[in-house]
């Protein structure tokens, strides 16, 4: 496949042994989800299924896999890039990393710099810290590459919205990332009972939180990320308010919960679009889906709002797609659509 244009997918280690020939080759990066920080060191302790690598590269040989390290609620970032010494080590582990296994990079989901709201520790350090980890990361790798005649990678999850601008030094961090993954999703939800879109390409007239994919990308774009260098997120799962009154079709409704995570698209496809008493709506301001059955409202992404997106990458001549996560879509539509999305780009 031609790498033009990425279309990056976070992969649990349980599900590395089920990815299918098929899906491999519509895939250009692989993100294995998750490594951690422990002792200012990135560990693999949680992963079996490491060894999986070099058949998934015998299957396609152009695909590109990284480790990912962190996720909701993973610390021991801020510990580690708070001294010299804790980034030095974590930089020298990922260089062990890339010795000890095929892989052809390091992603990091530091879910947030500056934020505790996820439990682990944070510090208003941790805004230079990040570029020093960063940096320090970027030689590591740089210095294994000389070694072995080739290039690591070294990218990074982003949260969508103005906090994560504010917690870090884009303009700085980018020049040592290959790429940054915007997770254009949970853009609402946990922490809002106000129905709506969690991973809409577009902000609606109506809609009193502002964010979007097309929003967020001008956000980094204007905090000096190139737009090569963005790659937007899209959903496999969706968002689901209960206790919904039964206006509008349950969009922009105060609910009698906030959006917590709802089916997974597999689930979806079975079981909610257009059956057992769900609507599929869709949003032409948004370019994004959602059901309601007259109380519970869900939002999620399908095959016309990503392809809405590939439309989008092509366009603004982005770097490409990421999506959390593979297990969530047993259909394989999804995936498909990014496929056959960004084909035009290929």
């Amino acid at each position: 496949m031609n790498q033009k244009y990425k279309v990056v997918g976070y992969v649990g280690d349980k599900d590395l042994p089920a990815l299918t020939k098929e899906d491999l080759l519509k895939l250009t990066h692989i993100n294995i989800a998750f490594g951690e920080v422990k002792a200012d060191r990135i560990s693999t302790a949680k992963l079996n299924n490491l060894a999986c690598v070099e058949e998934l590269k015998r299957e396609n040989p152009e695909l590109t896999v990284l480790l990912s390290v962190g996720g909701w609620s993973s610390g021991g970032f801020s510990e580690a890039a708070s001294s010299e010494a804790g980034r030095s080590a974590m930089a020298e582990s990922a260089r062990q990393l890339l010795a000890d296994f095929p892989l052809d990079g390091i992603d990091l989901d530091w879910e947030y710099p500056c934020y505790a709201e996820a439990g682990i520790g944070a510090s208003p350090k941790d805004k230079t810290n990040f570029t020093l980890l960063l940096k320090e990361l970027r030689e590591a790798l740089d210095r294994k590459g000389e070694q072995d005649g080739r290039h690591y990678l070294l990218t990074i999850a982003a949260g969508a919205d103005q906090y994560y601008i504010d917690g870090t030094e884009m303009d700085k961090v980018q020049q040592y990332l290959d790429y940054v993954q915007l997770m254009t999703y949970d853009m609402r939800g946990g922490f809002q009972v106000l129905t709506g879109h969690h991973t809409n390409l577009y902000t609606p007239a109506g809609d009193l939180f502002r964010i979007s994919v097309d929003a967020s990308v001008r956000m980094f774009m204007n905090a000096g990320v190139p737009k090569e260098k963005i790659v937007i997120g899209a959903a496999f799962y969706s968002r689901m308010w209960k206790g919904t009154p039964d206006v509008n079709h349950g969009l922009y409704q105060m609910a009698g919960t906030s959006g917590g995570y709802g089916p997974d698209f597999t689930a979806l496809a079975a079981e909610y679009i257009n059956k057992n008493g769900y609507t599929r709506y869709w949003d032409e301001d948004a370019k994004a889906p959602y059901l309601f059955d007259g109380s519970t409202f869900i939002s999620y992404d399908d095959e016309e709002s990503i392809r809405c997106k590939c439309d989008y990458v092509l366009e603004r001549g982005l770097a490409g797609v990421m999506f959390w996560e593979y297990g969530c879509d047993w259909t394989h539509k999804l995936l498909e659509s990014i496929h056959q999305g960004l084909a035009a780009g290929r």
